[in-house]
């Protein structure tokens, strides 16, 4: 199994260009399957899960072709054709890999009239049921089931538009929703739906494709639905999380890099939240810039939907309180399970305790280098960051996680000065 090697202590500078995000790029192949025309995703990162969500499209019918890696970035461009659909299962081996396999579920049930999905697996960062997209089908028409472990959807006659106000924001539910409206009779009305960037990207999409949507960005998205839907041709969006990751490396270096391609105003609560620990972040006409020349300050979140600070990013921000001066507490108000990154960052020294949602983290002058395991995608990622800094060797365990959300993470930091390699095997 491969694992990461770094000896810790360098200053990271130079340049690393941000890709397309993942979480964007996920939900906009689920769409291609609402048309029988082609879909052309420009910009779609080269990760584990986009691999995984083009076996599944290919295991129901989808036709789809994989343009090479274009730009530093390594963007690829997906041609995604949905006109020979042969089947609506998508099965448990495939949906087991990853979490956002159930977007699929929507656009079947809508176009098809009926979908069989597995319920989902991915990162074990809490149990983050399919509830809300039950419900939300269910209130577009959609006889739900659950039997031996799969979703059945039917809706013979097709959805019919209707208002769904979701009790909690989920981003996903918001999505299948969308989607699933665009191909229902009437119209659909989605009230405290999620206002993440990802969600306007895909309502761009679906409007390229001919769906009429409002409002999206906001707690409250209107769908006309059509009876069909159109190809079209799409940019994905830069990815916010790994922008908000290198942020942090630079960070927790001290060192100061330039990152092309990332966009400033999806990541206005992370900016905010470096700035208090001492950190500049800046923006110029195409790149986010980070530097740091002082000492780290300690600093107190709380995870939020967005424009909150995100979920994703709070693993990373431990590692870089792990160090700061004072101490910081970090409050995570999204997932029940996502503080597992702890006992490897206290395994190099970290000094925190966990109470409930509650991290307190007091810094700490020094981390060392150890052998670490890695837990999910985010807590991975934490921990090579607190090998950048540590003293001494740390090496980095079930580094498959990475490969989920980190597009040549090993290379990247290599070219701005840090000691690390991939060790095979």
């Amino acid at each position: 199994m491969d694992r990461i090697r770094i000896r810790g202590g360098a200053p990271l500078h130079g340049t690393i260009p941000i890709g397309g995000a993942k979480n964007a790029a996920l939900p906009l192949m689920a769409a291609a399957l609402l048309t029988a025309a082609p879909l052309r995703i420009a910009n779609v990162p080269d990760l584990a899960d986009i691999g995984t969500m083009v076996e599944l499209l290919r295991s129901l019918g989808v036709a789809a072709d994989i343009g090479p890696a274009t730009g530093a970035a390594a963007g690829r461009v997906v041609t995604l054709d949905g006109g020979r659909v042969s089947d609506t299962t998508a099965d448990y081996e495939l949906v087991r890999k990853m979490r956002a396999s159930v977007l699929v579920l929507g656009p079947l049930v809508a176009r098809f009239g009926e979908a069989r999905v597995s319920l989902p697996g991915g990162c074990a960062i809490g149990t983050r049921p399919v509830d809300l997209h039950l419900a939300g089908l269910r209130r577009l028409g959609a006889e739900i089931e659950i039997v031996d472990g799969y979703v059945l959807a039917r809706a013979p006659t097709g959805l019919t538009g209707a208002t769904v106000v979701f009790p909690q924001v989920s981003v996903g539910a918001t999505e299948n929703l969308m989607m699933a409206a665009a191909l229902a009779a009437g119209e659909t009305v989605l009230e405290n739906a999620a206002l993440e960037p990802e969600i306007v990207d895909l309502a761009r999409c679906l409007a390229t494709m001919g769906a009429e949507i409002d409002g999206a960005g906001t707690a409250r998205i209107r769908i006309r639905g059509r009876q069909k839907l159109a190809g079209g041709e799409h940019r994905v969006i830069p990815d916010r999380i790994e922008a908000a990751t290198y942020v942090m490396a630079g960070a927790i270096t001290g060192g100061a890099i330039r990152l092309p391609g990332a966009d400033p105003a999806l990541m206005e609560a992370v900016g905010d939240v470096m700035a208090r620990t001492g950190t500049e972040v800046a923006a110029d006409a195409d790149a986010v810039t980070v530097r740091r020349d002082g000492p780290l300050t300690a600093v107190n979140v709380a995870t939020a939907p967005y424009p909150g600070f995100p979920t994703d990013a709070q693993a990373q921000l431990m590692a870089v309180a792990a160090i700061a001066a004072g101490t910081s507490v970090l409050t995570e108000t999204i997932f029940e399970n996502r503080f597992m990154h702890v006992p490897e960052l206290a395994r190099m020294g970290a000094d925190i305790s966990v109470r409930g949602n509650h991290a307190t983290v007091r810094g700490v002058a020094a981390l060392r280098g150890a052998p670490v395991m890695a837990t999910d995608l985010r807590a991975s990622v934490s921990l090579v960051l607190a090998g950048l800094v540590a003293e001494g060797e740390t090496t980095v365990n079930r580094v498959y996680h990475l490969d989920r959300g980190y597009a040549g993470l090993v290379e990247k930091l290599a070219a701005c000065g840090a000691e690390i390699e991939r060790i095979r095997g």
